[in-house]
């Protein structure tokens, strides 16, 4: 399939078109975080964006969403846990459930485990889990 080339209003880099015409736009560190998880098939663990892809390429796509997902996660683990705290409470105001819903549906499947990248350390993902669990219990 040929790719489109870039024009005016998009980036020349995969990286900064998902930052500046997708992620820029979304408000929360958490919101971002879970967008770019969404886009990780579950079954092959790898990243689709129709428009990125069309433009940019399979390979530049996968990694531009790869290396922006793994960036949004370490931008989550360097908050403070107040300023996760905030950022979380302002994402779950933003969603349409009811926060009671989104609070109990997360502790039963524990779907924020999706949030966190392949390429995540051990460390990493223990520090995730253990403060989104401490945030979800305020």
């Amino acid at each position: 399939m040929p790719r489109a080339r870039p024009k005016g209003g998009l980036e020349r880099s995969a990286v900064a078109d998902l930052f500046k015409h997708t992620l820029s736009r979304i408000p929360t560190v958490y919101g971002q975080l879970s967008y770019l998880a969404s886009l990780r098939d579950l079954n092959s663990g790898i990243y689709r964006h129709h428009g990125l892809f069309v433009t940019f390429g399979r390979e530049e796509s996968v990694q531009a969403l790869q290396s922006s997902h793994e960036g949004v996660f370490r931008d989550w683990l360097a908050m403070p846990l107040e300023g996760k705290y905030e950022d979380l409470s302002a994402y779950l105001a933003s969603l349409d459930d009811p926060k009671t819903k989104v609070f109990q549906h997360w502790k039963q499947s524990r779907i924020y485990r999706t949030c966190i990248p392949q390429q995540a350390t051990e460390a990493e993902t223990e520090l995730f889990l253990y403060e989104l669990e401490v945030l979800l219990d305020l």
